[in-house]
């Protein structure tokens, strides 16, 4: 029987291309181009010391639940300790903000950005990988910053300097 309508998105544990994006590993459960461009989710392991640096996308809602483990989540307006558990939404608008692992296990976080983009961002920037593999963060010297931040720009999304939310 024929259909045509969309079949679901089902995955295995293992499934779902993984990339290395600044030293986290990256898994994309559902791209915008399984969604038809209204969402993507991403499955997020963050290592010790791991996590993006200040950023803001005006055109993208992010959310990120806390799995296991916890993040310091910084933001223009507040700062706030996500345990296990914790649910926070980026809404819309570029608010700057940053997360990072600043503990000694490993984070686990489901992010869902609507609508989808940003995981194409990932794919463009990271380093494909399999499954439960890290790489060390990449040298962040004036050229990759450059190209981080000229692609970064390609997918709505502004980078800003390490130390900019303090």
């Amino acid at each position: 029987m024929e259909s045509s309508k969309p079949a679901p998105i089902m995955l295995n544990a293992d499934d779902g291309p993984n990339v290395s994006v600044v030293g986290d590993t990256y898994r994309i459960l559902a791209s915008g181009k399984q969604t038809g461009g209204a969402f993507a989710t991403i499955d997020m392991l963050v290592p010790p010391g791991g996590g993006p640096g200040p950023h803001s996308h005006p055109d993208f809602q992010e959310t990120f639940y806390v799995i296991e483990g916890e993040i310091e989540v910084k933001s223009e307006v507040s700062t706030y300790i996500a345990k296990k558990g914790a649910y926070v939404v980026i809404p819309k608008g570029g608010i700057v903000h940053c997360f990072k692992n600043k503990t000694d296990t490993l984070a686990h976080l489901l992010c869902t950005v609507v609508p989808a983009g940003l995981e194409e961002m990932f794919i463009t920037i990271g380093t494909p990988i399999d499954a439960g593999v890290f790489l060390p963060p990449p040298a962040m010297d004036p050229e990759s910053i450059g190209k981080l931040i000229k692609i970064a720009e390609q997918y709505g999304q502004k980078v800003f300097p390490p130390d900019f939310l303090g």
